[in-house]
Formats: structure tokens, C-alpha cells, sequence
């Protein structure tokens, strides 16, 4: 749960706005400065807009206020350049009543899975360009990756290879697509552990042309 500080209840309403936060006293000797509460201000909008963008799963997770989440999901619905301007504010100023810390740290998680998916995607298309290459490497993998089904494997580098050959128009892609789809299964298992291919050794390349 988001810690909150104590606000008025939100307005159930998605299209009316909950009461914002009050603004800190201008004289009080004690109140961050202009620039900061700009800075700051600043930070809780960016904040909020990549809240907007995790998926609807991790954003519910963070029980967030409702008026919080109904202004998140307005921003999303919202299409003109201005609307989205006065929404990201209107949200920034929401923000100010919840602990910052544990959305920037479900934000960084985020970025940090997306970026894990796609350094296991670069290394299953690198381990698939060795395999069909090299049959060395069907030795090195099965080393460092026991618990990979070893006939399956071998039945689709041969259905693979024998594709491969064919001229590009009669190509079947299916042989190509199941090695990746198998090589990206045992990865992620592993957390994506393991050695990763360095600059494929020389292989050539020898893989379905287009996406795995």
C-alpha cells in the first residue's frame, strides 16, 4: 500500500477532480523556495507520467488513492497535447500527497524487466545464429543449459539447416521460429544466466531473415 498523507475523501466520480493538495505557505520561513517547489514539481509530473505507462497489472498493484489512479487513467485517455499538459500537472499535484520513493522503485523495476527482456531476446538470436552455424556450439549449449530437451533441440537445428538452404521465397519460417521460441524458453528459466555468445565467433550469419 502507497502511504498517503491525510487528504479529503476522493470524489468516486473519474471525470471530477478530488480536492489537490494546498499549496506551502509563500512567508513561511521554513517552505522550500519557488525554484525547488518548480523542480520538484517538475519531478512529480515525469514521475507520474511513467506511472501512467507501466501496464494495468503492476499499476494496480500499487494500490494507489483512487483519485491518484483515476487521474492516471484520464491521462491516458486523454489525446490533445494541451489536455495531456493540464492532466500530467493535475496529477503532479496529486502526487504530492503520497511517498514518492516506492513508485520510483516500481517504475526502475519495470525498466529494468523490459530491459532484461530484451538482452534475453539479443541472446537467443545469438546462441540461434551458432547453433545453425557451428555444431560445436549444440555441445557448448547443452553444457551450460543440461535441462534442454537434447532431440528436440537437435530435430529443429536439422529442420532448420535444411531450411536455410532453400531459396528465400520457398523458405518455411516455422523450423527457424521454434528453435528461437525454444533457445528464449531456456533462457528465461535461467534467468538469462549462462555465457552469452561473444561476437558469435566468427559465425556466419544463417538464420530466417525478418522477426523470430
Amino acid at each position: 500500500m502507497i502511504a498517503t498523507l491525510p487528504l479529503p475523501s476522493a470524489d468516486p466520480h473519474p471525470m471530477r477532480r478530488s480536492p489537490e493538495p494546498a499549496d506551502p505557505d509563500p512567508n513561511d520561513a521554513a517552505a522550500p523556495s519557488k525554484t525547488q517547489r518548480k523542480r520538484d514539481s517538475h519531478e512529480l509530473q515525469h514521475l507520474g507520467e511513467a506511472l501512467a505507462a507501466l501496464p494495468d497489472e503492476r499499476l494496480a498493484r500499487l494500490e494507489l488513492p483512487e483519485g491518484l489512479a483515476d487521474a492516471l487513467r484520464e491521462y491516458r485517455r486523454t489525446r490533445s497535447h494541451e489536455g495531456r499538459r493540464r492532466q500530467l500537472q493535475y496529477v503532479g499535484k496529486l502526487m504530492r500527497a503520497v511517498d514518492p520513493e516506492p513508485l520510483r522503485d516500481a517504475v526502475a523495476a519495470s525498466r529494468l524487466g523490459a530491459a532484461q527482456d530484451t538482452l534475453r531476446l539479443h541472446q537467443a538470436e545469438q546462441w540461434r545464429r551458432r547453433l545453425l552455424a557451428d555444431d560445436a556450439a549444440l555441445t557448448e549449449w547443452l553444457q551450460l543449459h543440461p535441462a534442454t530437451d537434447a532431440a528436440q533441440l537437435r530435430r529443429l537445428l536439422r529442420s532448420a539447416r535444411q531450411a536455410a538452404v532453400q531459396p528465400a521465397g520457398d523458405r518455411n519460417p516455422r523450423a527457424f521460429r521454434e528453435l528461437y521460441q525454444l533457445l528464449r524458453r531456456e533462457l528465461d528459466d535461467v534467468g538469462g544466466d549462462g555465457v552469452v555468445p561473444d561476437d558469435e565467433r566468427g559465425a556466419a550469419p544463417a538464420t530466417e531473415p525478418g522477426t523470430p
